[in-house]
């Protein structure tokens, strides 16, 4: 018996996928039990009001009363209720149908039209019976098995519907009609001990077997088929959980928004020019403070300081590109394209300063400051590396600067530095920055204007 497991965790692991394969086979049969009930509910209920509201209705149908179809059907209805609630009850817990109960199943429904051609036979004659619409219904049990997602379910199913019908013509027709199949004059049985009259009857043994042989083919077309459709299933599992894989390990190291874009293009644009608003975040003196420390404690403070930040630059619509040792890169207008990436920033910025000052009322012996720098200008974004390994970043001198820049606020006992481009684009955003004129930035020839925020 397979155990349907929930995932306990955020990664999949490699067999999950036969799992949730299992769960959707089991959707797949409430559904096909579901149907059924809803046809023989239906069939129920139309024949006998047909036999009550429509005169002459009993004369297509001779032998049989309005409470013949409730009776024959009725019994297949409420076994059909009855395995959507034990269906339902193994969903709920988790489990699978044993295979036992699978082709139990399958033997009860797939007797059915059996049932009715007995009664057919017994209150029509075997001619009329054999020619009425019983034999026909095999083939609507035959068509639903392919919801059971088995080859051998299918096939099972047919081969029933195969094997009951040829019993029923071996049972009911004279051993010398099932010879060469020659015609021979009897009085067919109409049940309650009536007769139907002398007729000729044609049927062979080789055309009962035929009709058999069409019932078996058409089981195993029908496995063929319900196979094709768990093998789809079964890679659409692979490809949903390869994809969560994907997207749990890599979303670990990239934002979730890179890698979305990855699973919707493909990989195929791998690269662009882009004007986007760049931001480095630095924690202060944080090497000479892990000194005296263990690297439990230097590692513990710093993921309390990240979660509270990344969270913000989250909230803020940016990402998290890189982290570098204690600092990290953050982009805003890329991957996803943002016309107001600097104001987006600027916000996220004044944020980060409010949640890192809070967050060191929580750890009153390890309080940090952080230092920020800010610029805007175009960058090539985009997927870089070698065949076996890449990432996704940020290239350009706008990171290069960005870098300087931040670098800066030791020098001014700043917090919050933005370049005369990201001040300009913020506007109203930063109308409380102070300027710090045009300053030398090493690496850079020309002086560059900057703005104190904090």
């Amino acid at each position: 018996m397979t155990v349907i497991t929930a995932h306990s965790g955020p990664a999949l692991g490699p067999h999950d996928y036969k799992h949730a394969l299992a769960r959707e086979t089991l959707l797949s049969e409430r559904m096909r039990a579901l149907a059924l009930s809803v046809i023989l509910g239906v069939m129920s209920v139309a024949l006998t009001v047909s036999f009550v509201a429509i005169p002459g209705f009993g004369e297509i149908m001779p032998g049989m009363k309005a409470w013949t179809a409730l009776t024959n059907y009725g019994p297949f209805f409420l076994y059909e209720l009855v395995m959507i609630v034990f269906i339902n009850r193994r969903l709920a817990r988790s489990q699978d149908l044993p295979v036992a109960v699978r082709y139990f199943s399958a033997f009860m429904e797939t007797s059915l039209p059996s049932v009715i051609l007995l009664s057919h036979v017994n209150k029509m004659g075997i001619t009329s019976a054999f020619g009425f619409y019983a034999p026909f219904f095999y083939s609507i049990f035959i068509i639903l098995s392919t919801l059971r997602l088995s080859f051998w379910l299918a096939s099972f199913t047919g081969a029933v519907a195969a094997a009951q019908m040829l019993a029923i013509a071996f049972i009911y027709l004279p051993a010398a009609t099932m010879g060469m199949g020659s015609p021979m004059g009897r009085e067919i049985p109409m049940g309650d001990g009536m007769t139907m009259g002398t007729q000729n009857v044609q049927f062979s043994l080789g055309y009962h077997l035929t009709r058999s042989a069409a019932l078996l083919a058409a089981g195993i077309t029908a496995g063929w088929v319900a196979i094709r459709l768990r093998h789809q299933f079964e890679a659409t599992m692979q490809a949903v959980a390869a994809r969560d894989r994907v997207t749990n390990l890599f979303g670990q190291h990239v934002a979730p928004q890179v890698v979305d874009q990855l699973l919707a293009t493909g990989g195929e644009k791998t690269s662009e020019i882009r004007r986007i608003a760049v931001m480095f975040v630095d924690i202060r003196d944080f090497t000479a403070a892990a000194q005296n420390r263990t690297p439990h404690d230097v590692v513990s403070r710093l993921d309390d300081a990240f979660t509270v930040m990344v969270d913000v630059i989250d909230s803020h619509g940016g990402v998290v590109n890189k982290f570098l040792g204690d600092g990290f890169l953050a982009i805003f207008g890329a991957p996803i394209r943002d016309d107001r990436a600097t104001l987006r920033a600027v916000a996220a910025g004044r944020e980060m300063l409010d949640v890192v000052e809070k967050s060191n009322a929580g750890h009153p012996d390890w309080p940090i400051r952080i230092g920020i720098g800010l610029h805007v200008g175009d960058a090539v974004t985009g997927i870089v590396g070698s065949p076996r390994r890449k990432e996704y970043t940020v290239i350009g001198d706008t990171v290069n600067l960005t870098s300087r820049i931040e670098s800066l606020n030791k020098e001014f006992g700043s917090q919050f530095l933005l370049s005369d481009a990201a001040h300009t684009e913020a506007g109203e955003q930063a109308s409380d920055a102070r300027p710090l004129g045009n300053i030398e930035v090493r690496g850079y020839d020309k002086l560059i204007s900057l703005w104190q925020l904090a």
